[in-house]
């Protein structure tokens, strides 16, 4: 097709010297009186340039077969590589084990990321708890004393305060709620 669009111009460029060449004629023949003569080349020059109108549009339309073509073909390839590129990722689908098996591992993963959790959250106590038999109640109180709040240590204190007042409650006496009877005799002995 590129070379007939290529033999389709050096025929436009024949047929523009033909008419150039007939437009000469004419004048020559128009010096010399022949208006006959005249007037023939310049019908054979008409002529040439319907040829050339004919031509611009077989031009025109071969170079919209040759885009079209040019375009199929890019089309080809990529339906070739979208076919290449399906059964790849089929074979990545089948070695992985299909849809069920990957659901399978990510409930094998979320499971086992549970159970390190659990698994992580004892040792944690276990090795706190061994820290606290092994610390005086001083080190304890220092260790957490930078862990809570003050709003936090202002609760602990408060509650200190209300387990001693609870604990001094126990060991006084209960104070009497009568009143002493007003003339109540004293004996002395």
């Amino acid at each position: 097709m590129k070379n007939q669009r290529d033999k389709l111009r050096e025929y436009q460029k024949r047929i523009t010297v033909i008419t150039s060449r007939e437009t000469e004629i004419a004048r020559e023949c128009l010096k010399k009186g022949d208006k006959k003569k005249a007037l023939l080349a310049l019908r054979r020059k008409k002529y040439q340039e319907s040829l050339l109108t004919k031509t611009d549009q077989q031009l025109a339309q071969l170079e919209i077969l040759t885009s079209d073509v040019e375009f199929a073909l890019v089309q080809k390839d990529v339906v070739f590589g979208l076919q290449q590129g399906t059964s790849v990722l089929k074979e990545i689908h089948k070695e992985m084990g299909g849809l069920e098996n990957v659901e399978k591992l990510m409930g094998e993963s979320a499971e086992a990321q549970a159970y390190q959790k659990v698994r992580a959250t004892v040792l944690g106590l276990l090795a706190l708890n061994l820290r606290l038999m092994c610390v005086e109640p001083q080190e304890i109180s220092d260790m957490l004393g930078g862990r809570i709040s003050n709003q936090d240590e202002d609760e602990v204190e408060d509650e200190l305060d209300a387990l001693e007042a609870e604990v001094a409650g126990t060991k006084l006496p209960d104070a009497p709620t009568q009143a002493l009877p007003e003339n109540v005799e004293s004996e002395t002995p």
